[in-house]
C-alpha cells in the first residue's frame, strides 16, 4: 500500500527549508527591535473558544474549522487563526495584570482550516502574527502597521501597498448596521444562503462576500466612513498622522471589511501589486479588536493585531524573482583514504562540529573521486584529505576549494582551533 500526503498539506523539503529558516529568522530579529516577545500556544482549543472569538458568523467558524471530540467528549478544534488563542492566554495567565503595558506578543505557526485548496491557500498553512494588547492610543496602531510594512520591505518585495479603513467604534457601527439592513433588506433574496443568514446578525459580513461582489447593491452600499461619530473620526485621523510622520504611504478604502468579527477602528489589508501573484493579491490583513478580551472572559481590554501568510510571502518572492540569501554552503567535507584513516574521521568530525564548523564525510565507503564530487555538490568550501601518509605525518591536506589552493596542516591544530583555517 502507498501513502499519499493529506490534500491542501505540502512537505517543505532541504533546498525550501532553508527559505522558511531565513524567513523566520527575520521575524525574530525584527520583533525583538519592536520590543514584541514570542508567544506559543497549543495547536488545538475548546472548539468555543473560537466560536466567540472569531465570530459566529464568519466563514471560519460555519464551514472551515477541524473540529472533533476527544475521549472525553470535549469539542476541540484545530486552530485557524491565531489570536483567540493569544487572547485566551493573555486572559488566563493575567498579562493584564503585568506592569508593562501593552503586551506585546508574537508568534509563529500552523493552522488549519478546510477549504478548496488552491495556490496561495492551504489547509495546514503557517501563519505569523503580532498582537498589542492594553493600549487605545492610535500610535500604536501605527506601530503595528509599521512592522508588517518593515517585514516585506526587510524580505525584499516591491510594489506592496498598505490599504486602510475605520469599521468605527460601537456606536459608529451601530449606526452603520442599521443602514446596511435598510440597503440590503428590499433585495435581499438576490443574495446567496450565507449573505441572507447574516443581514440582522453581521451585515458588514455581507460586503466581504465572494459570490456576491459583483451584485449593483455593493456598489451602492453605505460606507463606514459616513457614520463615523467625532470620537472614531478623530481616532482614525491620529493612526493616519501616525503613518505619515514614519513615511509610510497608504490608500483609504472604506469598503475594507476584514472577515472576522472582533474587528473594530482600525482595519487594514497589505496588498502586492503587479502581475504573476495570480487573483489573490493580499499579503496580510489584520486590525484593532477593542471587545475581544471581554467576549473570551477577561477585563475591558483594547488590542490591534496583524497576520501573515509564510506560503504566500514565499509565492510574493518568486513571483517577483527575489532570491532569499539563505545559509546552506557547507564549511568543510572531510575525505578519508584507508582503513585507519576513516576509523579516525569520527574524531576530527566530532571535534569541527564542536568548534562550531559545519561539516560532513562519506559514509557510502566511495573512492577518493565520488568523495571529491560530493564535496562539490554540497557546496564545501574547504576539503580536509586524510589518507595513510597523511595519518603518519599526523597531518590533514587542506583544499580551499575556491582557489584550488592546498596547504598540509598539523592535525593537532585541526583539532583545536580550526578556524584559525576555515574561515565560516
Amino acid at each position: 500500500m502507498s501513502y499519499a500526503i493529506p490534500r491542501g498539506t505540502q512537505d517543505i523539503l532541504p533546498g525550501q527549508s532553508e527559505k522558511w529558516q531565513r524567513i523566520e529568522a527575520l521575524i525574530h530579529d525584527l520583533c525583538r527591535r519592536y520590543n514584541y516577545k514570542e508567544i506559543r500556544t497549543p495547536m488545538f482549543e475548546q472548539t468555543e473558544l473560537f466560536a466567540r472569538g472569531v465570530g459566529d458568523t464568519t466563514d471560519i467558524v460555519q464551514k472551515e474549522m477541524y473540529t472533533f471530540k476527544d475521549r472525553g467528549d470535549r469539542s476541540l478544534t484545530l486552530r485557524p487563526e491565531g489570536t483567540a488563542s493569544v487572547v485566551r492566554s493573555f486572559v488566563e495567565n493575567k498579562m493584564h495584570g503585568l506592569p508593562d503595558q501593552p503586551v506585546k506578543l508574537y508568534y509563529t505557526g500552523p493552522m488549519f482550516r478546510y477549504e478548496r485548496p488552491q495556490s496561495g491557500r492551504m489547509r495546514q498553512f503557517v501563519q505569523f502574527g503580532v498582537e498589542a494588547l492594553g493600549s487605545a492610543d492610535p500610535q500604536i496602531d501605527g506601530e503595528v502597521l509599521a512592522l508588517a510594512m518593515d517585514f516585506y520591505k526587510e524580505i525584499g518585495l516591491q510594489n506592496v501597498k498598505l490599504v486602510i479603513n475605520s469599521l468605527g467604534d460601537k456606536d459608529s457601527r451601530t449606526a452603520h448596521k442599521e443602514a446596511l439592513i435598510s440597503h440590503f433588506k428590499p433585495r435581499i433574496n438576490e443574495f446567496c444562503s450565507d449573505c441572507q443568514s447574516r443581514l440582522e446578525k453581521n451585515p458588514l459580513r455581507i460586503l466581504d462576500c465572494k459570490k456576491d461582489r459583483d451584485h449593483e447593491l455593493m456598489g451602492t452600499a453605505p460606507s463606514i466612513l459616513d457614520y463615523l461619530n467625532d470620537a472614531s473620526k478623530e481616532y482614525f485621523e491620529h493612526v493616519q498622522k501616525a503613518l505619515e510622520s514614519m513615511g509610510i504611504a497608504y490608500v483609504i478604502d472604506p469598503t475594507l471589511v476584514r472577515g472576522l468579527d472582533y474587528y473594530n477602528n482600525t482595519a487594514f489589508e497589505i496588498m502586492l501589486e503587479g502581475d504573476g501573484f495570480g487573483a489573490i493579491t493580499t499579503l496580510a490583513g489584520g486590525g484593532r479588536y477593542n471587545g475581544l478580551v471581554e467576549e473570551i472572559g477577561g477585563p475591558e481590554t483594547p488590542g490591534i493585531g496583524f497576520a501573515l501568510s509564510i506560503e504566500r510571502v514565499l509565492m510574493a518572492l518568486e513571483a517577483q524573482q527575489v532570491e532569499l540569501q539563505t545559509v546552506n554552503q557547507l564549511d568543510v567535507y572531510l575525505v578519508s583514504l584507508g582503513d585507519e584513516p576513516k576509523d579516525k574521521t569520527p574524531e576530527i568530525i566530532h571535534s569541527l562540529r564542536a568548534q562550531g564548523i559545519s561539516c560532513d564525510t562519506d559514509y557510502m565507503d566511495k573512492k577518493m573521486k565520488a568523495q571529491m564530487k560530493a564535496a562539490n555538490r554540497q557546496q564545501a568550501k574547504y576539503v580536509f584529505i586524510l589518507g595513510e601518509d597523511e595519518l603518519d605525518q599526523q597531518s590533514v591536506m587542506v583544499k580551499e576549494m575556491a582557489t584550488g589552493e592546498q596547504t598540509l596542516v598539523p592535525l593537532a591544530t585541526i583539532m583545536s582551533d580550526a578556524a584559525s583555517i576555515v574561515t565560516t
